[in-house]
């Protein structure tokens, strides 16, 4: 009997090849995409020369922070430039937007300026400045800036004295990639423990409150 030429295979080989080819391609096309995870706490608070830290000393009880309910959240809400919003469900704070702002303000109240927090004080004293911030606007501009809106109220506890309340707005660029967005934001926070401070520390004296200019709307 005469063998079958082995040529005569060869189509099912490359079947099978094609076959294997296209399961390959729809495993990589199937992939999750990769979620990245970012942090408005700073990575490391120099603390200010001492002509910087006007405010240091000072017992703080930093009220919780109120942020508009559309950006409280962990995945980061960004405005188009067609004056939409999207929803970047892999690019994400590590905590709910909230949390992630009210520690990373207090560490550069506390670590930048010198100031005490109230909750680790280790025997009751001085009765702490109560700082209640409240965030109006949390704008993510990919490309362009990272811009955040609101206002202040600095009281001494117990009622003393009259408020210290400010009106405040702040942008940083944020040119090139989408993850410029995060030190951005942490830097319009640093400036807003900058500000804050200098305004306790105008508090502290009895002097009238002097609020920081805003930055200017483009």
């Amino acid at each position: 009997m005469r063998a079958r030429p082995r040529f005569r295979s060869r189509p099912r080989r490359i079947a099978h090849a094609a076959l294997g080819f296209a399961l390959l391609a729809l495993a990589a096309c199937s992939t999750p995409p990769v979620t990245h995870f970012y942090s408005l706490m700073p990575g490391e608070v120099a603390p200010r020369v001492a002509a910087s830290r006007p405010a240091a000393g000072a017992v703080i009880l930093l009220e919780p922070v109120r942020m508009p309910v559309q950006v409280d959240q962990p995945q980061w809400v960004v405005r188009l430039p067609d004056d939409s919003v999207a929803v970047l469900e892999q690019e994400r704070w590590t905590t709910a937007l909230r949390d992630e702002f009210q520690a990373a303000l207090l560490e550069e109240l506390i670590v930048g300026h010198g100031m005490i927090d109230a909750r680790t004080q280790p025997a009751p004293g001085t009765p702490p400045w109560r700082i209640a911030v409240d965030v109006r606007r949390f704008d993510s501009l990919p490309g362009r800036e990272a811009r955040i809106e609101g206002s202040w109220t600095i009281q001494a506890s117990g009622g003393r004295g009259a408020a210290s309340r400010c009106e405040w707005l702040l942008r940083e660029p944020a040119p090139g990639p989408l993850a410029a967005l995060a030190p951005a934001h942490r830097r319009a926070i640093a400036r807003l423990a900058d500000a804050i401070a200098a305004a306790l520390a105008r508090a502290s004296r009895g002097e009238p409150a002097a609020c920081p200019p805003a930055d200017e709307r483009r």
